[in-house]
Order: C-alpha cells, then sequence, then structure tokens
C-alpha cells in the first residue's frame, strides 16, 4: 500500500502560498508509516514547531491498474473518504529555500490521517462535494471539490503513467485554503457535506 498526494490543486491555497499554479499534478508520497487511522491521537513530533493540518478528500483504489485512460478512471475506486495531510511547515519553508526533496516534512509517521472510506453513492456528487475540518468546534477550513484544479479522474490518469496503482492505495487529492497550525490538545473533527468522519486529538 502506497499514499500518493498532490499539492497545489485549489486556486485559493495557490494563492495564500503564493505559488505558480501547476500545469500537471502536483506528486509527492506517503510511505505506509505515515497512515493513521481509527482517530488515534495524533503526536506532535520533535523536530517541527510548525505543525499545519491540510483537509482534503482521500480516494481508494480498488483494482490494480497503470497507464489508466481519464475517461476508465472512474472504474478504479468506489469509496472516499477525508484526511488530514499534516505538514512541517516550517521544514518545508526550509527545504524549498533549499530546493530539497519534501520527504522529511510531508512524509513523517503518523502524518497522512484517513478516516474510514465510504461508497460513493453515500456520500453525494463528486464533483461538488463540500468538506470541512473544526478545531475545537470552530470550523478553520472549507472546500468544495468543483474547485479542484485537477479532479479525481485527471489524478488517476496522470500518477498511473509513472506509478502502478494497487488495490488499497490512497490518493490524497489536495487542499483548500485555510491550512493552518495545531497544538496539543486540539480537537479535530473532519466532514464531508456534514458528516463527520473524522474526531481526533493533537497529543
Amino acid at each position: 500500500m502506497k499514499i500518493i498526494a498532490i499539492g497545489l490543486n485549489y486556486i485559493d491555497h495557490i494563492k495564500e502560498f503564493g505559488c505558480a499554479i501547476p500545469k500537471e499534478p502536483m506528486v509527492f508520497m506517503k510511505p505506509d508509516t505515515a497512515l493513521l487511522k481509527n482517530n488515534k491521537p495524533f503526536f506532535l513530533p520533535d523536530f517541527s514547531n510548525e505543525i499545519h493540518y491540510e483537509t482534503e478528500i482521500i480516494v481508494k483504489i480498488d483494482r490494480l491498474g497503470k497507464n489508466i485512460s481519464e475517461k476508465f478512471a472512474h472504474r478504479y475506486y468506489k469509496q472516499i473518504g477525508i484526511g488530514i495531510d499534516f505538514t512541517a511547515r516550517d521544514l518545508q519553508n526550509i527545504q524549498r529555500e533549499q530546493g530539497n526533496p519534501w520527504e522529511i516534512c510531508k512524509s513523517f509517521d503518523g502524518s497522512g490521517v484517513v478516516s474510514d472510506f465510504y461508497p460513493i453513492e453515500e456520500m453525494g456528487d463528486l464533483k461538488n462535494l463540500d468538506f470541512h475540518l473544526d478545531i475545537d468546534g470552530q470550523t478553520v477550513q472549507k472546500g468544495n471539490t468543483k474547485d479542484m484544479i485537477f479532479n479525481i479522474d485527471q489524478i488517476i490518469a496522470y500518477v498511473s503513467r509513472f506509478f502502478t496503482l494497487k488495490i488499497g492505495d490512497i490518493i490524497f487529492t489536495g487542499t483548500p485554503v485555510g491550512v493552518g497550525k495545531v497544538v496539543q490538545n486540539n480537537r479535530l473533527q473532519a466532514y464531508i457535506e456534514n458528516r463527520l468522519l473524522l474526531d481526533f486529538k493533537v497529543k
């Protein structure tokens, strides 16, 4: 199992960081040790003073595929959920300045929080899904899949050119505007539409 993640996939988030709009999906990966499931607590690492949440729609691959055509991409997944891509922002800024890879700031243990996955037909229109994150009862981030630069099928078609997609692989599809810092004892609750899918604490 691997975790494939997409960066800079919402215009307002790109503006938030002053980056250029990508012409193709910007892909990075997380190892399986990044996976955090079952609403287990997230433990702040000792190597960063600025851990940020990034709330994202996530997709689970349920069919082996390589070089998948966009028009057939919908055949390779049946379930979605919500996830938090935790990012060591202070380390990321250093890596960016030095032109280095992002693994230490994006792929550390526990940095890929995932909900359970649910059939798409239960969740609504994939091209127009609201999702949001509350911290300690206050909404801090909101998004809608209609604002994606690259939709789910386009992402699958693109990444499958480079990586064989296997059953159980998870794709993080990018975060909207509103990312921010978490601190000890925060309670994070993430929703698709009004359905609570994640509810966990920061330790």
